[in-house]
């Protein structure tokens, strides 16, 4: 399917979540066949004929300015991440080969500095949230990302599938939720990926959660916030995390995990770094994956 498709289909969910009174639309006359907004209620809102509205749903090959997406988006009351996404769904065309990207390298550099920061949990994600590297804490924090099969090797694949991870996150729905969110941007920014495509299809098959998250072309980009676990070993814990970009890797993120200082938290994370999850404090590279 082309991005041109993925484009009006993610205008067509946001229109439905709206009602005219939440949009600030004048209720049309006449019932109502479908939940929320009808198109020419948008296009009324945008400020562009109701033909034009319909191609761009459609996924016609037209090419609106950034005044008319701007108009669209304020219509729609989309947020800044799924403005945009929305925005990533025109400027990143689908090849139609569908060739897999490079193979994702963690520079020895930033190795070392996960090492570095040892007393507390860090990783590197990359393409589609691929555990690339992580230090020891984070390991015995999650899972032995190292023992898993490169395939495997994917922080949103083990925190919708494995049962580990729903035990976890007191929270599972919501970081699931977000997850998912994150997911459905990497797919914007990079279109008709086989790797992506097969994690897709993958959770697809596996989670009726993920089928229903997914239909709704959720967004998520939130770099910061608060998770809150119930560890097997050390019990419950409540951690702030920060998501950093990594200039001169593309694709990556530097995610680390803290505690506030003195806390039973901090206790908690202290009294795991005694554990030993039986593994290096580096991920392999992950081999590249077709999708043969």
């Amino acid at each position: 399917m082309g991005q041109s498709a993925e484009f009006g289909k993610f205008l067509k969910v946001m229109r439905a979540r709206l009602s005219p009174e939440d949009a600030g639309a004048q209720e049309s006359s006449g019932s109502r066949r479908v939940p929320g907004l009808r198109r020419e209620e948008v296009a009324r809102l945008s400020g562009v004929s109701t033909d034009y509205y319909t191609r761009l749903e459609q996924g016609r090959n037209i090419h609106p300015s950034k005044a008319v997406l701007d108009s669209v988006a304020r219509a729609l009351r989309l947020d800044a991440g799924e403005q945009a996404h929305m925005m990533d769904l025109l400027e990143h065309c689908a090849s139609s080969a569908g060739n897999p990207g490079p193979v994702q390298k963690v520079r020895p550099a930033v190795r070392q500095l996960l090492d570095a920061v040892g007393d507390v949990p860090a990783m590197v994600l990359g393409r589609r949230a691929d555990v690339l590297a992580g230090n020891r804490l984070a390991h015995l924090l999650f899972t032995d990302f190292p023992a898993l099969p490169a395939p495997e090797r994917n922080l949103t694949r083990w925190i919708i599938l494995d049962p580990a991870a729903g035990a976890l996150f007191r929270d599972w729905k919501t970081v699931a939720a977000e997850a998912v969110g994150a997911l459905r941007m990497d797919v914007g920014r990079h279109p008709n990926d086989p790797q992506t495509n097969q994690l897709v299809g993958e959770l697809a098959v596996h989670s009726e959660h993920f089928r229903q998250w997914w239909a709704g072309h959720r967004v998520a980009t939130r770099s910061a916030g608060t998770v809150r676990l119930h560890h097997p070993v050390v019990g419950d814990l409540e951690l702030n995390f920060e998501t950093l970009g990594l200039p001169d890797d593309p694709d990556q993120l530097l995610r680390v995990y803290s505690a506030k200082a003195g806390s039973p938290s901090s206790d908690a994370l202290t009294l795991l770094s005694f554990g030993d999850v039986g593994a290096a404090s580096q991920v392999p590279e992950p081999a590249r994956r077709d999708d043969s």
